[in-house]
């Protein structure tokens, strides 16, 4: 380097940055705890690179220019054809071939991380197809956004011991990219204004080389060597907490052997594939099963083991820029225990195990876990979603079932579940936010998971010791079992004559209220609406949600309840793709695109997502329709963008609209890839295999559907307060602290105080003797609080049906 004073980019801070396609046909990183950087890739170059963690994005992308010097200007993501393959079948290193589509140039590239560093190599062919090599310039344009941030960064050409290289750094992160080939020229600059893309297409070559530029929206440009590599070359792109950091690790990797490195990245991936069921066999046209478990363990952290975050994607990442801090990025409890069930369906034992000991240690201190949250277990999110509190109990009930090696002694786990199961008793069975993340009530959804849970933390009681709690927690899912079909049922109206049935199950019904006769009478807010819009009544709003009551074992496939809600969410929620039928996730959903392909801004029109095909394929292996399920199967694996193997959160349903990259059945600008739709998927494999449900609780099938007996308790609390009671049924309170519970049966002519009885998991509950009182019968009670030395002020009633 000389002497010379260094030249500052013009036009701070740049343009407002964005980020970049979520509709990735790639994701990667190496299979050990050394190399600390995950890597994504769409269009043909390579996109989001996550460092150190794999909730932090350090780039936006890195791709490809091309021009002949004159007046020739190409950007490889833009004007390619491209293909995509894996290497080999669930080892995410990635072959990819750029055509462009004048017909006069080929990229091929290989991309894969070093194993041993945190460095994400290229290994790059420029192949002319018209004329000779010598008549083009190739360029490297890299946009930096260290540590989840586009603005903010500071960029400069520099060397690291006489290699020279681009640098980038924000806060405590840096990144370096060197090349094994010498640069003929570099420049940072600030995007929109002086960058290198900027500079090309005006210029076709280029004509500005700034030094640096700083605290801004960067793009570092360069120009490869082509005479001097022949046209084959590496690159690398390091980080590290400091730019030496990152600059040392770039030269390292490029002075180590590349193939060596390539041969131990793939090992390390076959060693870990050849520990698991072979679900492949025979193999599918289209068989996702080895590209699926690639992704799961991909997506997991390797500083927060265990921790295994939604998806490397952006959802219309295009269209976002720094105030999307989190993306998909994110741990959320539902997915990851999802992703936990499919591990252990495809043998992964270990790795199952190791997601249970990330929920035990991010366990929230009052019983639940946040609704997402980042890696290190800070929540992201605030909502409170009742189902991602059941679902570690199902999980350590299945890993118990399957006798998982490394889950050590049940007591230890007795802990985690009294507080969960106790949070969802003071807290249920109604829900902050359905699953979708919307709306608040009774969701049938998130019943079945609570009720599930309930029991089998009433199993875990009784193996550890705590048979009185267990019978609690058994009452309590007695009661809201039976109270289902009350809650979230809905008889008569105008949508049922209109399919001809008798009722069906709604996607949510609000919280009782004095003007509802049924919570299905209420109203439902519709989220993702533009402003102004009605809400809509329960019983209007539907949702293959219904369907978890047959998944999680509540209610048999071919109970007349669930047989009539099929033919409603199948009239007004399936769709026809090319590849088969797909469903919605409710009549409404304004998540998605609107009409006419603009992205997601907050309000659109919800599109099919193929993991609801997974669990109709489950409900129809339930009903003993095996051919249906398999056909689902293989309408999922038609869902898949080119050779990337990698299944989205959205398909488009509508017409091709070619100019915005949406056809119909193929991703959307939704999150790709989605680790919850692979994980469904896989589960599938395993289900289908097995010719059952793979995570179906046995505990509800057993005590719903065979036994069948008769329940004693109905309960009544603050956040679920009954009107009525049914005949032969002991009212049960339910409170959140101690209390004196004075109680009448004739109007208070006589009373009687009692002390509720403290059951140790956090409610306090009395019966009262309604089982042997008359129908039209009344009971009035009312509460003194002695922490509070006060009384509660109010009479309430409930009546004997």
């Amino acid at each position: 380097m000389t002497d010379s004073p260094t030249l500052y980019a013009p036009g701070w801070p740049g343009i407002s940055p964005r980020w970049t396609s979520s509709a990735k046909t790639g994701a990667g990183t190496a299979l050990n705890q050394h190399s600390k950087v995950w890597f994504t890739l769409s269009h043909g170059i390579l996109n989001e690179v996550y460092f150190p963690r794999v909730d932090q994005a350090c780039t936006r992308d890195l791709g490809l220019l091309v021009t002949d010097g004159r007046a020739f200007f190409s950007e490889e993501k833009r004007h390619c054809t491209f293909e995509n393959k894996p290497v080999e079948p669930g080892i995410p290193a990635y072959e990819l071939t750029n055509t462009e589509i004048g017909g006069r140039y080929r990229i091929h590239k290989e991309v894969f991380s070093d194993p041993y560093r945190n460095v994400v190599l290229q290994k790059i062919r420029f192949e002319p197809l018209q004329g000779q090599l010598s008549d083009y310039h190739l360029y490297a344009l890299l946009s930096p956004h260290l540590a989840n941030c586009g603005y903010h960064n500071t960029g400069w050409v520099g060397d690291y011991k006489g290699l020279p290289m681009f640098f980038a750094e924000h806060n405590d992160t840096a990144l370096a990219l060197g090349s094994s080939a010498p640069w003929k020229k570099m420049s940072v600059g600030f995007v929109g204004a002086s960058d290198g893309w900027q500079d090309l297409s005006a210029h076709f070559q280029m004509e500005w080389e700034y030094d640096r530029a700083e605290n801004g929206n960067l793009a570092c440009t360069g120009e490869v060597d082509l005479g001097a590599c022949n046209g084959e070359f590496v690159l690398a792109l390091g980080f590290g907490g400091i730019w030496s950091a990152a600059g040392q690790q770039v030269r390292s990797s490029l002075l180590e052997d590349y193939n060596e490195l390539r041969q131990h990245y793939v090992l390390h991936w076959k060693n870990w594939q050849d520990t698991l069921l072979k679900l492949d066999e025979p193999k599918r046209e289209h068989d996702l099963y080895r590209s699926s478990t690639a992704v799961m363990r991909t997506h997991e952290s390797k500083d927060f083991l265990g921790g295994i975050i939604a998806s490397l994607s952006i959802p219309w990442g295009f269209n976002k820029g720094d105030e999307d801090l989190g993306g998909y990025h994110l741990v959320w409890p539902r997915d990851l225990v999802e992703t936990a069930g499919a591990l252990l369906a495809a043998g992964a034992v270990t790795d199952a195990v190791r997601v249970l000991r990330y929920l035990e240690a991010t366990q929230e201190g009052a019983g639940n876990w946040a609704q997402n949250l980042w890696l290190d277990g800070r929540a992201y999110w605030s909502g409170v979603q009742m189902d991602e509190t059941a679902f570690p109990i199902l999980l350590l009930d299945l890993l118990r079932r399957e006798a998982a090696p490394g889950l050590g002694k049940l007591q230890r786990w007795w802990p985690m579940v009294r507080n969960a199961a106790s949070y969802i008793l003071r807290n249920g069975p109604v829900t902050q936010q359905d699953r979708w993340e919307e709306e608040a009530g009774y969701s049938p959804f998130t019943l079945a998971a609570e009720i599930s849970a309930l029991l089998a933390a009433a199993d875990i009681a009784d193996l550890t010791g705590h048979s009185d709690q267990a019978s609690i927690l058994r009452d309590a899912a007695d009661a809201w079992n039976d109270n289902i079909e009350r809650w979230i049922y809905a008889t008569g109206g105008d949508l049922a004559k209109q399919i001809g049935v008798e009722g069906y199950y709604v996607r949510i019904a609000p919280p009782e209220t004095d003007s509802a006769a049924s919570p299905t009478q209420g109203f439902v807010p519709i989220k993702n609406r533009p402003p102004g819009e009605n809400p809509e009544r329960a019983l209007h709003i539907i949702s293959p949600d219904a369907l978890a009551l047959v998944r999680f074992g509540l209610r048999a496939p071919d109970d007349p309840r669930i047989l009539n809600t099929v033919r409603v969410i199948d009239a007004l929620l399936r769709v026809q793709l090319p590849q088969g039928a797909c469903w919605y996730r409710y009549n409404g959903d304004g998540y998605g695109e609107h009409k006419d392909g603009s992205p997601f801004d907050g309000t659109g029109v919800g599109r099919p997502w193929p993991l609801l095909a997974g669990e109709r394929a489950h409900y129809e292996l339930a009903a003993g329709r095996s051919k249906e399920a398999e056909a689902l199967l293989t309408m999922i694996e038609n869902c898949t963008a080119g050779h990337g193997r990698l299944l989205p959160e959205q398909v488009w349903d509508g017409d091709d609209i070619p100019a915005v990259e949406l056809f119909r059945g193929k991703p959307t600008g939704s999150a790709c890839p989605l680790v919850w739709a692979h994980s469904e998927y896989i589960k599938l494999r395993r289900s289908l295999r097995d010719g059952k449900v793979f995570d179906q609780p046995p505990q509800t099938v057993q005590r719903y559907l065979v036994e069948k007996p008769v329940r004693q308790i109905f309960g009544w609390r603050f956040n679920n307060k009954a009107h009525s009671v049914p005949r032969n049924k002991i009212l049960r309170l339910v409170l959140l602290t101690p209390a004196v519970v004075r109680w009448s049966t004739d109007g208070w002519k006589t009373f009687t105080a009692i002390n509720t009885r403290d059951t140790g998991l956090g409610i306090y509950i009395l019966d009262l003797p309604t089982a042997s009182m008359p129908s039209g019968g009344q009971v009035a009670f009312t509460f003194y609080w002695p922490l509070e030395n006060r009384w509660e002020g109010t009479d309430y009633t409930v009546t004997v049906e």
